[in-house]
């Protein structure tokens, strides 16, 4: 008997099925960030990092880790009075003057993102549910998406990831994306057997049956 196609190994299937976890992970962190950080973070020290809605709250693990990504008041007199944003080596803010910001993190920031990545990797486990469905893969996937995450912020930020919070954070969202998903998936296939098991059970019955017919009549 021929194996399903779902089966086999179709690699269309499986990229477009990376690059769809890891949209829907970031579109999940772009819809959570935002208004939470609006809601609890420092106004002063977050616009100074580019608002709530900049891309580096979900791109550069230094912001998850409460870590300075703006040259402050140590570096103001070789660079003069205006401090400014820095992302990957560039400047991308003008800044306030040295006297109006003394180089601290709001450490509020970083619990927020925490929480948003934890939040987005529960919504993760819908996506695999929904996306990947074998148990199997439910691994694969996970680590893949922690992986290219790990990528992207180190591209971006021009840093790699040092702060142990962060790769917490990181490792304790792939822990629970790994093992609820793959339950509810094991739960599911489990489910679908037990409806499938007694019709092939009948047709093997009704298949012996009839071997035995010939005999008997014999």
């Amino acid at each position: 008997m021929a194996k399903p196609t779902s089966s086999n190994w179709d690699p269309i299937l499986l990229i477009s099925q990376i690059v769809s976890m890891q949209s829907l992970h970031y579109l999940t962190l772009a819809v959570c960030i935002p208004p939470l950080l609006a809601l609890f973070a420092d106004p002063t020290s977050l616009n100074y990092e580019g608002g709530a809605a900049n891309v580096g709250m979900v791109m550069d693990w230094r912001e998850m880790a409460g870590r300075p990504t703006v040259r402050g008041m140590q570096g103001a007199e070789r660079w003069g009075a205006y401090t400014g944003a820095w992302s990957g080596g560039r400047k991308v803010g003008a800044g306030w003057p040295a006297d109006q910001w003394d180089g601290r993190t709001d450490p509020m920031r970083g619990w927020v993102i925490a929480f948003c990545w934890l939040a987005a990797c529960s919504a993760d486990i819908y996506y695999l549910y929904t996306l990947v469905r074998r148990p199997r893969l439910i691994l694969d996937f996970a680590l893949t998406l922690v992986f290219n995450h790990l990528v992207l912020t180190t591209y971006y930020a021009a840093a790699v990831p040092t702060s142990l919070f962060f790769w917490l954070v990181l490792l304790g969202g792939a822990a629970l994306m790994i093992v609820v998903a793959e339950q509810l998936c094991v739960k599911r296939e489990m489910a679908e057997g037990l409806q499938v098991v007694p019709l092939q059970a009948d047709e093997e019955a009704e298949e012996m049956e009839m071997g035995l017919l010939p005999r008997n009549s014999g």
